[in-house]
């Protein structure tokens, strides 16, 4: 049977489709609310999909299905195959470490103790803590606390009568109670056991408030010694518990996700609050081999928390609503307050791990860097090509004196500096920006036309407003190079960015590398131009201290700039000297009466 015709017979009900190739591997695993729509939208005209979809609709040989109860058992079970199978055009996670977990064994005498394997025994297990700094300072608190075995005995009631075992080192420095001598009875340690077991539940509050309630019965009952005891537990609580983040969302217990979508990958963030204090905090990373709405894969990291971490809390923030609904756990968008700051505060974790994994490449993959870089530009600008050749213009006068222009060039996000190019200007009189700027773009692209046609730029930067803009853009329209190319203006008040014909300015992300490209291109024009009218000024105010001079010519100029260094020692020189040096004392003399303004 096709394809097609199989898809076809897909039902209406929720569950997760597998697409195989002509191999019979796994190529992609989708969940849908409705399989038969889902699926369909796969199979349109090819000119409906982007170019990946494409490559992986061309490759499927086979589809086939499951039926699930409701759209959460289709989020976990697309989230296990996806692991089980690793298809090539899913989101996979980038991230493959295993984090620790704190365990609470099935004994008679529970171990707490720090563990990266999970055995079903029946013993507990609590986490996983993505700091294992976290999850040992709280094994310390334990220790603190609570005077817990740390061997490996089986301890039971049989082995205590018949004395088996005798006390250890731990005991001696009472570090341990002697369970293995029923030097504490089973109950007392359980609720050792029942305290630390709410304070991993995120109870910290909770025992500090129990605490504080046990000293002052203690004290009351006149058993100053054990409100001694209850006054030393809460204080080491207190102590641990202000090391932790603390909100301002009050007592609340909410999880917290944001995400950060890039062209092939995307970076989450997850917080979990319980009584108001981060208790966990997770950052994934997620390869996406085709296009994916960010709804999607918002959906694959809240399975993948969900799988690491249990059950989510019934009150969810997140910055746009996932994809899937599941039963119990309400998704919120916040708009102000308490937690709108945690959903803020969970996307600079997020925009972090971003910048740490580009910083990463930058350094290990320069070339990868450079054109995601480009392709994060060309989507926020909304090109069709991505901008490998690029240039940017800027003018330089200062009140309309020695106007000059220059132009900058990037390819492959990179300055090219044996493309520069320096312009002064010609036609214009005044400080005329406006003017100015169409006069070397005309100049810029004509040549360009003449010379090198095939090496035209596909993104032109002016540095300005939309004044600037709409001049360049003129000088381009004469030359009949505006359906070629994309031409933007970069304004440096509010870094917006000036598109021709849209009367409203776009704002990129002041933290996308998209506009940081942006101002370092403008940046370095404005380096660059603004270097070459100094240069040109000064030698404009050499020319009008000494050729105003009667007798005194270009050559005569370099000579004596070239044997005194400066007018200012040309000036200090006595009049016997110059006269020596230029063998014309009559026009030493007119010199020297010029710059110092003696007669």
């Amino acid at each position: 049977m096709d394809v097609r015709e199989k898809i076809a017979l897909f039902p209406h009900s929720p569950g997760v489709y597998r697409y195989y190739d002509a191999e019979g591997t796994v190529i992609y695993v989708g969940k849908a609310k409705d399989l038969h729509k889902r699926v369909a939208q796969y199979f349109v005209p090819p000119e409906r999909l982007n170019r990946k979809t494409r490559i992986l609709v061309s490759k499927i040989a086979d589809a086939q299905y499951s039926v699930v109860d409701s759209e959460a058992d289709a989020l976990l079970l697309e989230n296990n195959l996806i692991k089980q199978y690793k298809p090539r055009y899913n989101i996979l996670l980038k991230d493959s470490k295993t984090y620790p977990w704190i365990c609470v064994t099935a004994d008679d005498y529970p171990k707490v103790f720090l563990t990266r394997r999970v055995v079903r025994n029946g013993s507990r297990y609590f986490g996983p803590y993505s700091s294992v700094m976290h999850a040992r300072s709280l094994l310390e608190m334990f220790s603190d606390l609570y005077p817990l075995r740390t061997c490996n005995l089986k301890i039971t009631a049989g082995a205590i009568l018949r004395k088996k075992f005798r006390p250890c080192l731990e005991f001696h420095i009472g570090r341990c109670r002697g369970c293995c001598v029923g030097a504490v009875s089973k109950e007392e340690y359980g609720g050792w056991i029942d305290e630390i077991v709410t304070m991993l539940k995120g109870g910290g509050r909770e025992m500090i408030q129990h605490y504080k309630m046990l000293m002052q019965q203690a004290a009351e009952a006149l058993d100053f010694e054990q409100a001694e005891v209850c006054k030393h537990k809460m204080q080491l609580l207190q102590k641990h518990y202000a090391k932790s983040i603390i909100t301002t969302a009050g007592d609340s217990d909410v999880d917290v996700f944001s995400l950060v979508c890039d062209v092939s990958e995307a970076f989450g963030n997850f917080l979990r609050i319980r009584g108001g204090a981060i208790v966990q905090s997770l950052n994934l990373g997620f390869k996406m081999n085709i296009e994916e709405e960010p709804a999607a894969v918002l959906s694959t990291f809240i399975a993948e928390v969900e799988s690491k971490f249990g059950e989510l809390s019934r009150e969810v923030l997140v910055p746009y609503l996932p994809d899937v609904e599941i039963d119990g756990v309400t998704f919120r968008i916040p708009a102000k307050g308490d937690k709108l700051s945690l959903l803020e505060l969970s996307h600079r974790n997020a925009m972090e791990m971003r910048r740490n994994a580009l910083n990463q490449r930058e350094h290990t993959d320069p070339e990868a860097y450079h054109t995601q870089v480009l392709e994060e530009l060309r989507k926020a600008i909304g090109m069709k090509e991505l901008p490998v050749h690029m240039e940017c213009f800027d003018n330089s006068n200062i009140q309309g004196t020695n106007p000059v222009a220059s132009c900058v060039v990037f390819r492959g996000g990179v300055p090219s500096k044996k493309d520069y190019r320096r312009f002064k200007i010609k036609t214009v009189v005044g400080a005329n920006d406006f003017a100015s700027m169409k006069e070397v773009v005309n100049r810029r692209y004509s040549r360009m036309l003449a010379e090198a046609p095939d090496d035209l730029p596909q993104l032109i930067v002016i540095d300005g407003g939309k004044g600037q803009l709409e001049f360049a853009w003129q000088a381009l329209a004469e030359l009949g190079l505006t359906e070629r190319l994309t031409v933007v203006g970069l304004a440096k008040r509010l870094e917006e960015v000036i598109r021709v014909g849209d009367p409203y300015p776009l704002f990129i992300d002041r933290n996308s590398q998209a506009l940081k490209l942006l101002q370092q291109i403008r940046d370095e024009a404005h380096r660059f131009g603004i270097t070459f009218h100094r240069n040109l000024r000064s030698k404009s105010q050499v020319a009008s201290a000494l050729r105003d001079i009667p007798g005194v010519g270009e050559k005569t100029e370099q000579r004596l700039l070239l044997h005194y260094g400066s007018v200012a020692r040309i000036a200090a020189a006595s009049e016997e000297d110059l006269g020596a040096f230029l063998g014309k004392p009559e026009l030493a003399r007119r010199i020297l009466e010029a710059l110092t303004g003696e007669e």
